[in-house]
């Protein structure tokens, strides 16, 4: 399915380019902890490549495409090096890495999704997965860097959501046998728009109805 919707140079370079913008994100994660390039090359490879690892033991795709091409490894070292001597030109275009990394989380919604079809999973199951893809990275840099992951934080804005809508909006396709270039697109897409509405609105899931609490929130 993947071969009929993309070429595979296309499919190549667009998971790079997802994976270089995740990268980027956990190599600023290490600057801000203050770790040494070790750390910041160890936070850009789990955040870059963690998604499309889980996604691939899962469904029995090994090994991994991580483990098969260099260039899915050198990827977020080149991610690493760039931030080691450019964070804070890096921190001040955060806006658009923000672009780039929604325009990557539509992309590995709609790219985990459609492989974990391929490999036989139900549509239900093809969607989580898809969304694992996109989010997977990012909750392991958090964990290794002893943070509470983004997307379990009621204040930051709304991150697995967005993906959710775009692998459910793929497995609806394939469910209807509508999944072609134009809709995947779509799905990516609406992923994207979402994501970038959510930041510039500041949109939360709600927490628990009626919550009562003595215990101050955390910021």
């Amino acid at each position: 399915m993947l071969q009929q919707l993309f070429s595979p140079s296309v499919l190549h370079a667009l998971d790079l380019i997802g994976i270089f913008v995740f990268a980027i994100s956990g190599a600023l994660l290490a600057v801000r902890k203050n770790l040494d390039v070790f750390g910041m090359a160890v936070l850009a490879e789990v955040t870059g490549l963690g998604g499309g690892l889980f996604r691939d033991l899962v469904i029995g795709a090994v090994p991994p495409a991580a483990f098969t091409d260099l260039g899915y490894f050198l990827t977020p070292l080149l991610a690493t090096v760039l931030v080691f001597f450019l964070h804070p030109h890096v921190e001040r275009i955060q806006a658009a890495v923000n672009v780039f990394d929604a325009a990557g989380l539509g992309l590995f919604c709609v790219v985990g999704t459609t492989k974990a079809y391929d490999y036989g999973l139900g549509l239900t199951a093809s969607a989580c997965l898809g969304l694992a893809t996109a989010v997977g990275g990012g909750v392991l840099r958090d964990v290794l860097a002893n943070e509470v992951p983004s997307l379990l934080r009621w204040d930051r804005d709304l991150y697995a959501v967005p993906a959710m809508v775009g692998a459910a909006m793929v497995a609806l396709f394939l469910g209807y046998d509508a999944l072609n270039a134009m809709t995947s697109g779509l799905a990516a897409a609406t992923t994207f728009v979402l994501r970038l509405l959510a930041l510039h609105y500041h949109w939360r899931a709600p927490r628990a109805w009626q919550r009562r609490s003595a215990v101050r929130d955390e910021e």
